[in-house]
């Protein structure tokens, strides 16, 4: 399978948003390995330790610093580039942060995704799109049920309330502007993932499980858990990273057939509390201990989330390759190695990839 992927990119024209951040940073790294030609569009990355400046990713790609929510510079760079594919990972991606600045939080997840496809409607060449968005984008009604494409979007917060209007903007312009019956006049193939809750080295982000119990565990504090019943579908950043992958290397062959939405994430079983994610990832980490503090004044967050995977399955032939406690100990293995020899985390990241891939 790794083999048609390589085919489908080797040499390609790649626009990536996002390229700084963290999942963005992660999928710079594998379009390099497989010999795609990327263009960069995002903000900078904040702090000189991210995982963006940690795997050297100005030299694997043409980086344009620059704001979704600038229209006229974003559609510029995409015709001036002229992309074979376009990933769209940039966002403002956390719930808590969408509290502090919902407007902003809209303008750039909903707008932003606007202008991206203004750009790509500016393409007089065939262009695959893969938009992510996340599983956040379902009306939540904290039932085990696990959510399928079809199902009704929503959202709570302001964060996930914009992710559901990009679909709906995503929607609209694939209805307008890239219909599948009219696949033969514009040659366009516009399609949707949505990814569970993801964990991975790299991951600095405040209010994130992860990042949070790492930043605990190197200082040997006490690990402050706020929701731990909470149920998460969690995953190493590379399975669903794989799959969009994948995605845009079948939408290259038939296009109008993989023009729509796909959910990536665990095995319905597989999903787990956040005291449990917690307890192992001391376990991986050797030491630790955590506290639940009194979350009556958080802002919401929701308790009970899960995907059905089963359309990718069938139509991708794609399925996770690491259960939790493995893509739990996957992660905190690459802090571990980050603070012991930081000098050699970028060889460490492409050789997670590698064995990733010959799982």
């Amino acid at each position: 399978m790794f083999e048609s992927i390589e085919r489908s990119y080797q040499g390609k024209k790649v626009f990536l948003t996002g390229h700084t951040g963290f999942k963005g940073s992660w999928l710079l790294k594998m379009l390099s390995l497989l010999g795609a030609q990327v263009k960069g569009y995002a903000l900078a990355p904040v702090n000189e330790f991210d995982l963006y400046n940690v795997i050297k990713g100005d030299r694997l790609c043409d980086s344009v610093i620059a704001d979704l929510r600038d229209r006229k510079r974003l559609i510029e760079e995409i015709k001036n580039f002229q992309p074979d594919f376009v990933f769209h990972l940039a966002a403002q991606p956390l719930v808590r942060i969408s509290y502090d600045i919902p407007a902003e939080t809209f303008e750039i997840n909903a707008i932003g995704t606007a202008n991206l496809l203004d750009g790509v409607r500016a393409l007089e060449k065939p262009c695959q799109a893969v938009l992510i968005t996340t599983d956040k984008v379902y009306h939540n009604n904290e039932w085990f049920y696990p959510y399928r494409e079809s199902d009704r979007l929503g959202g709570y917060d302001p964060y996930s309330a914009s992710k559901a209007c990009a679909e709906l903007v995503i929607d609209s312009y694939r209805n307008s502007f890239f219909n599948v019956s009219d696949y033969d006049k514009h040659y366009k193939s516009i399609t949707v993932a949505r990814a569970g809750n993801v964990i991975g080295g790299g991951d600095w982000a405040k209010d994130r499980l992860i990042p949070d119990i790492v930043r605990f565990l190197s200082k040997n504090e006490k690990i402050i858990v706020r929701n731990p019943n909470a149920v998460r579908p969690w995953q190493h950043v590379l399975e669903p990273l794989f799959g969009y992958l994948l995605l845009g290397s079948k939408m290259l062959v038939e296009p109008v057939k993989y023009s729509g939405a796909y959910n990536f994430g665990p095995g319905v079983d597989d999903a787990l509390p956040v005291n449990k994610m917690v307890e192992l990832a001391i376990k991986s980490w050797g030491k630790g201990e955590f506290e639940v503090i009194n979350s009556a004044n958080q802002p919401h967050e929701a308790g009970l989330l899960k995907l059905d995977i089963s359309k990718a399955a069938a139509n991708l032939n794609w399925k996770p390759k690491y259960q939790a406690p493995e893509a739990i100990e996957k992660t905190i293995e690459w802090y571990k190695y980050y603070f012991s020899d930081s000098n050699k985390i970028e060889e460490f990241t492409e050789r997670q990839i590698i064995d990733f891939i010959n799982e």
